[in-house]
């Protein structure tokens, strides 16, 4: 096992005063590299666990100095901006520390644990004024299990609260390495029917549930989270489904269930990654839509649930 002073983690985004990633006011670190890969992503730049170039076209000034500098001849310019040959990119950065506008950068930096620490102990003030603190979160922070694991003991042993926002697609050895380091759970649980679980996100579900029926025996507490994605997850059928495996099999850890509406603002990331994505013209879900699936999730036997997001 490496010492704490070699480990480090990746990490896509470090967001303070976040309201939406547990209790209270906290810092949620973002670790790289996903095992799932839903169609919806609203972070696709968390999916690869290695360090991405992107280019942001609005604040381009056409020097072309990135150009010059590349080494390896994958940058090209052209009327539809620059164009970024990704399968021969080395990943360096050179061109992106170059850049005299900031339009290139490369998305992902390695922390040390202490240094990561350094980050988010800044805030602390905000954790013990509003009953915050810390959320690990991804991509999915789990495939760093090494450095997630020191981290959180480190926020624990210095009485900073933890939350680990996991898509559950995990080894149940890691979870039994990092579980008693943390003191909340989100969990995903996306649909319920394991064929089209593995249709829109690219793996089926059954260890996703079996390990979330796991972390509720361990009587930690449990926020669920299911993004409603039109066409995908929004359905009654769905939403009574999750329902009543939260009810069935995860009362009374799970404290609330979160619906979580559609967000459109990613667009901009699977452009300045040259993913063309999917969703880049869906409509965002109605506010009707989120209060019925909100009580659709009530009537079968979940006491909190709470709906978030923008609505049209």
């Amino acid at each position: 096992m490496e010492k704490m002073g070699d480990l480090s983690a990746m990490i896509f985004n470090i967001q303070k005063l976040s309201t939406e990633d547990g209790p209270g006011i906290r810092t949620t670190v973002f670790f790289k590299g996903c095992p799932l890969k839903c169609r919806w992503c609203h972070n696709p730049e968390g999916i690869d666990p290695r360090p991405q170039l992107i280019w942001i076209g609005v604040k381009c000034i056409g020097c072309q100095t990135c150009i010059q500098t590349c080494e390896h001849n994958v940058l090209t310019f052209s009327k539809a901006g620059l164009q970024i040959d990704r399968a021969r990119c080395r990943r360096c950065g050179a061109c992106a520390e170059a850049c005299p506008s900031t339009a290139l950068e490369l998305i992902g930096k390695k922390y040390t644990i202490e240094n990561l620490f350094v980050e988010i102990e800044k805030d602390r003030p905000f954790y013990e004024q509003s009953q915050g603190g810390v959320t690990c979160s991804g991509g999915e922070a789990t495939m760093q299990i090494e450095p997630l694991t020191e981290f959180l003991k480190l926020c624990k042993q210095n009485n900073i609260q933890t939350a680990l926002d996991t898509c559950g697609y995990v080894k149940r050895e890691n979870l039994e390495r990092v579980l008693p380091y943390v003191d909340l759970v989100l969990y995903d649980l996306k649909i319920l029917d394991s064929e089209k679980h593995k249709e829109y996100t690219g793996v089926s579900n059954e260890r996703i549930l079996e390990n979330a029926k796991y972390i509720a025996q361990q009587e930690i507490p449990m926020w669920i989270r299911t993004p409603i994605i039109p066409g995908h997850t929004d359905s009654e059928e769905n939403i009574t489904q999750i329902a009543r495996f939260i009810k069935d099999h995860l009362l009374p850890a799970v404290k609330r269930y979160d619906l979580c509406a559609f967000v459109n603002l990613c667009k901009a990331k699977y452009e300045r990654l040259g993913i063309d994505w999917a969703f880049k013209n869906t409509p965002l879900v109605t506010r009707e839509k989120m209060e019925y699936l909100a009580k659709v999730a009530r009537q079968n036997g979940v006491p909190n649930v709470v709906w978030s997001g923008p609505t049209s």
